[in-house]
């Protein structure tokens, strides 16, 4: 991405119910600067940046070169935390840090079940997590270096995990000589 930005670009992604959403909230009321929270998927069901509606899946066949046309200009100019279950669609050029949130599978199943998932869709994404597909496609999509795996359990990983990612900003700050204007 371009050097000129003044705030990182920040994919947060995980399995759903691995506390994505909670944690990029809590990040962009703690982070150093200014950062935009944008769940992805609210803005693919609120602007209509989908195909059609999977009624077996209740989910989206999401259009993704809409998507990614809306997308481009604030990823171009930075501060922003994109939120959502997959990471692989968002180009590498955008992309400062890749979070991939994980959780116990037993853990994620309860969360889940919490949110009134049709059984298959539980199953689909406790597998999912098993068998560590989110991050496996960060690993594929993304330079090493920016991706980093934290653990998603409860209260105190979200606070050490958000601390964790303002130390990160706090070093970007600095190495792309951002002023606390």
């Amino acid at each position: 991405m371009s050097t000129s930005k003044l705030a990182p670009v920040i994919v947060i992604t995980g399995t759903p119910g691995t506390g994505k959403t909670t944690h990029a909230e809590l990040l962009a009321q703690e982070s150093p600067i200014p950062l935009r929270h944008i769940n992805v998927g609210d803005m693919v069901k609120e602007k209509g940046f989908y195909e059609s509606f999977d009624d077996e899946w209740q989910s989206y066949t999401v259009d993704e070169d809409k998507l990614l046309d809306e997308l481009e200009p604030l990823a171009s100019e930075g501060g922003i935390i994109l939120d959502w279950h997959t990471c692989d669609v968002f180009p590498e050029r955008w992309a400062d840090l890749v979070v991939v949130l994980r959780c116990n599978h037993t853990k994620l199943w309860d969360r889940l079940e919490k949110r009134d998932y049709p059984l298959k869709k539980i199953q689909e994404n406790n597998e999912a997590e098993i068998m560590e597909v989110v991050i496996e496609e960060a690993r594929s999509s993304y330079a090493p270096e920016i991706v980093v795996e934290l653990q998603s359990e409860g209260t105190e990983d979200l606070e050490s995990n958000v601390a964790r990612i303002v130390q990160w900003i706090e070093a970007w700050k600095k190495d792309h000589a951002v002023s606390d204007s």
